[in-house]
Formats: C-alpha cells, structure tokens, sequence
C-alpha cells in the first residue's frame, strides 16, 4: 500500500506516528490518579489543621500531582491577606492548567494538517494522471499509478485526521473537568484554612 500511495505517503505516516504518541503520552499524562489523587485533599486539610505545612512537606505535595501543587500554594499563602491568596492560588492554578494543556493543542494541528497532507497526495496523483495523457495516447500503467497515490493520500489523511479530532476534544473535556475540581478543592480549603485562622486569633484588648 505505501508504495502505491507514492512519496507523498510518508508525511503521512510521520504524522500519524506522532500523533500516536502524543495520543498515549496524554493517556498516561491525564490519568485521575495522577492528576487529582485520592484522598489527597482530606490528608492535605488533616495536616494544616495540625499546624504542618515545613517548607519540605510543602515541596513533596507539590511535586506529587498537580492538585498537590495547588494545594501545596492555599497551604503555603494561608496567612497571607485574602488578594494575595487569591493571587497566589490563581496563579499556581495557571501554572497546572498550562501543564495539564501541553501537547494537546498538538493534537488539533495534526488534525487540520493531515487532511491537508492528503490533498496534497491528490494532487500529486492528479499530476501524474495527467503525464500519462501524450498526444500518442496515454500509459494506462502509470494512469491507475495517479489513482492510486490521490486516493491512498486522501483516505489516509481523513483516517489521520478523525481519531486526532476525537482525543483532542476528549482530552480538552478532561482538563476541564479536572481544573474544575481543583479550583472547588482549592477553594474549599482556603475558605477551611481561613476560618481555622479566624478561631485561632487572639482578641484584641482595648488599652485603659
């Protein structure tokens, strides 16, 4: 097949091939229990409220997942005033959103260009339908050879294209889903870590 496809074909395949392991680098990438761990929050809240939170164990939960890097942030800014926190954890939130986005916008480039490769393969195809036609008449060889390389390239491109299209939604809508989960997770306990900070304020005694 690749060699009635023609030249052309390689791009494709070159194409398909990183879009493959941008696929399955996202696959492993996105996993829940990568990206939001279980149990992660309540040990979180369980451990501030202990008065943890060393510069060290902040590190660790930040390296651990990306949900623990939000979190490590909330724990990190808590006695800080309210701008600065929401600040803070908005922009570690940006940090992870980036994170979590790579490589996916790879995805919907592969899916436009690959159409585009295939239409390209016609068009070489076409080219040499049209060599085969000389005034003597034409080489019926090399006329089904430009058939076979415009139609290899386009059914290949659309077949490149489409599973390209579908992970890239697929794996937009789960991003989504889990900055939405952690923004509610970081929210939760900033306004758990601010009230904690509320109870534990000594009152003010007015001077005599």
């Amino acid at each position: 097949m690749i060699d009635e496809a023609g030249w052309p074909i390689w791009f494709l395949i070159i194409t398909s091939v990183l879009g493959l392991a941008l696929i399955i680098e996202r696959f492993l990438s996105l996993r829940r229990g990568r990206v939001l761990p279980t149990g992660l929050f309540d040990r979180v809240v369980e451990v501030a409220r202990r008065g943890g939170g060393s510069k060290e164990t902040l590190q660790r939960l930040a390296g651990s997942s990306p949900l623990g890097r939000v979190l490590a942030e909330v724990v990190a800014v808590r006695g800080e005033s309210s701008d600065y926190r929401t600040a803070a954890i908005e922009e570690a939130g940006r940090d992870v959103a980036h994170e979590l986005d790579r490589y996916i916008p790879a995805l919907s480039t592969i899916a436009v260009v690959a159409p585009l490769l295939g239409l390209f393969g016609t068009v070489v195809g076409m080219i040499e339908i049209f060599a085969s036609y000389t005034p003597g008449g034409g080489d019926p060889a090399q006329l089904a050879r430009g058939i076979s390389v415009a139609l290899y390239n386009t059914g290949f491109g659309i077949l490149i294209a489409i599973p390209a299209l579908i992970f890239h939604r697929y794996f937009r809508s789960r991003v989504e889903f889990y900055l939405h989960q952690m923004e509610r997770q970081a929210g939760i306990l900033n306004r758990v870590l601010a009230d904690e900070s509320e109870r534990t304020r000594p009152f003010d005694v007015p001077a005599p």
